[in-house]
């Protein structure tokens, strides 16, 4: 590594957050009617300054619940502009894919030009590359962020997963610092959990409680939309140790996380957030609305939550 790009390192960790434990919410994007279905930016800001109130730990702006590859670069760049109008800067991390080194290098250069937490990035999609691949494409975004990199291991999307030797070795780079694991290897990600190195959020809602048990930091959450504040209270009681009462409120979360999954996210999770007047159903093209078998279900679910004590 040349020395200006040290100095670079240097300068963002100064300036980073270096925690990024918690519960983070993977926000939707609420569009408008019409045929364009223009992003809703009042609804977008509405939702976001309801969820930081109810003290979720961030938001996760344009990633997959975001509906971001149905997005231009300038409207995620609208919708980022949006979310920190109204949520301070340490409490959002940008969602960031491509499979264009120069484009995604582009986008992250915009992005840098503003104050976030971070921003999540996935391995490239479609292409499917090496290992070698790989840790050649987070090197070169890791060398160039001007804000600390997150790991988005998720190959049921991008076609290719991030193996064990590949994320410890990346987990070594300084301004590489969490991932948001969808691998579904338990023994990785208990792995990268002893190492030390990098803190392992879930981004499978239903491992919450297993990866928070087994060390993990947290988690980045479509679910969490709803009612936040049992996800908190989750968090909590397993830092307390209070394994019986976490285990209480996770099974009866469970029913929810599994009806906002039974058709394509964040079709599900639009209707519930809908029925509750905070956006419009909308979603873009070609993702349908969920279906009122799916909705009605939903709905059943989300009135079982209340009340716990």
């Amino acid at each position: 590594m040349s020395n200006s790009s040290n100095t670079h390192i240097k300068t963002v960790h100064q300036a980073r957050r270096d925690d990024f434990s918690g519960i983070w919410v993977a926000l939707i994007t609420p569009f408008c009617n019409g045929p364009d279905a223009a992003v809703d930016l009042p609804a977008l800001q509405a939702l976001a300054s309801k969820l930081i109130k109810e003290g979720v730990t961030g938001l996760v702006v344009c990633g997959s619940t975001g509906e971001a590859a149905a997005l231009s670069e300038e409207e995620q760049l609208q919708v980022l502009d949006a979310t920190l109008a109204v949520v301070p800067a340490h409490q959002v991390i940008m969602g960031l894919s491509g499979n264009h080194m120069g484009q995604v290098l582009h986008r992250l250069a915009a992005i840098g030009q503003r104050q976030v937490a971070g921003v999540l990035v996935t391995p490239p999609y479609y292409i499917r590359p090496s290992q070698a691949g790989i840790l050649h494409y987070f090197h070169e975004i890791a060398e160039a962020s001007a804000v600390p990199v997150l790991l988005y291991n998720i190959p049921y999307r991008t076609g290719v997963n991030m193996e064990l030797p590949t994320l410890q070795q990346l987990a070594k780079h300084p301004n590489i610092v969490a991932i948001k694991d969808c691998g579904g290897n338990l023994q990785a990600t208990m792995q990268l959990i002893m190492d030390g190195d990098i803190q392992v959020l879930t981004g499978e809602d239903h491992q919450l409680f297993s990866t928070l048990c087994v060390g993990g930091a947290g988690g980045i959450l479509a679910s969490a939309h709803v009612r936040p504040d049992l996800f908190l209270r989750l968090q909590a009681l397993i830092i307390a140790g209070e394994l019986a009462q976490a285990r209480i409120i996770f099974y009866r979360l469970l029913p929810l996380m599994q009806a906002l999954f039974d058709e394509p996210n964040p079709a599900p999770l639009k209707a519930a957030l809908a029925a509750s007047g905070l956006i419009q159903v909308n979603l873009r093209a070609p993702m349908q609305a969920a279906t009122s078998a799916t909705t009605e279900k939903l709905l059943r679910t989300m009135e079982q939550l209340e009340p716990i004590k």
